[in-house]
């Protein structure tokens, strides 16, 4: 059984040009002629076609992959070892620039311009998710609440973030004790924390009248991803990011009486 230029490329998803090329250079010559004069391959050069395609997936050029079919007991598994060990290499440098990648982005999406290190020594268990901050900057791009925080994220120094982030884990010691205590969502105590936590996000990035604590809180609810930038997932409990919502709720309300949500938002 022969085959045509045109059948092997179809089935072996390579150009005619390619199967040409390889034939001028000798790494791949069919083994027949037509009457006409065409080229026809053989189930041998099918196989040899394999191998070739085998090794230009890894990325082997033409040359190295002729010496290698040339004496293949001799040589194949030396190249391959080569190869694997250039990969790795490869890898290692794509890994390191993935890294430099997402930190940008982190930076980006985040504000919380610190290297990895930095972040480690600051944030602790605490982590941001990329892909809820991307959405975040999708949702509220056009919010001019969301730019100030962004902006004043980003001109933290490190002893800020570390302020920051103190001032958040004795908030969240004091919330997780309440809850433990059977403190009710809507009693001083959890009201109390639901206010701290609503001047901290004054204090540290953009003003945050009671309307939109609510809607914060609601993410937090909502979004295990959001929750997880105020508690960590080890020390969270079932129930607790909607306890936190609750106290929010009850604490707007305590703020704001009567008003409307356009008038707290002023």
């Amino acid at each position: 059984m022969s085959y045509s230029v045109g059948q092997v490329s179809a089935f072996a998803g390579v150009t005619v040009r390619t199967l040409h090329h390889y034939d001028r250079t000798g790494l791949l010559s069919p083994s027949g002629r037509s009457h006409a004069g065409y080229r026809r391959y053989g189930d041998a050069d099918l196989a040899r076609l394999q191998q070739i395609l085998f090794y230009r997936e890894l990325g082997f050029p033409l040359d190295e992959i002729a010496t290698i079919l040339a004496d293949p007991q001799a040589n194949a598994l030396e190249h391959l070892r080569a190869r694997q060990r250039q990969l790795g290499e490869e890898i290692a440098r794509l890994q390191r620039l993935t890294e430099v990648a997402e930190r940008a982005i982190e930076v980006q999406l985040t504000g919380v311009p610190l290297t990895p290190e930095e972040r480690f020594d600051v944030f602790g268990e605490v982590a941001f998710d990329l892909s809820y901050a991307t959405e975040a900057q999708e949702k509220w791009q056009h919010s001019d609440a969301h730019r100030e925080a962004m902006a004043r994220a980003s001109a933290h120094t490190k002893e800020d973030w570390k302020r920051l982030m103190g001032e958040a884990a004795a908030w969240r010691g004091d919330l997780l004790d309440a809850f433990d205590d059977g403190e009710p969502a809507d009693g001083e105590r959890a009201m109390d924390l639901a206010e701290e936590h609503r001047l901290h996000i004054t204090r540290w990035f953009t003003p945050c009248p009671p309307g939109t604590h609510r809607r914060i809180a609601d993410d937090y609810a909502a979004d295990p991803r959001a929750f997880a930038l105020v508690v960590p997932p080890s020390q969270q409990r079932p129930g607790l990011a909607a306890y936190l919502c609750k106290a929010v709720y009850a604490n707007a309300s305590r703020r704001t009486g009567s008003r409307t949500e356009s008038e707290e938002d002023r």
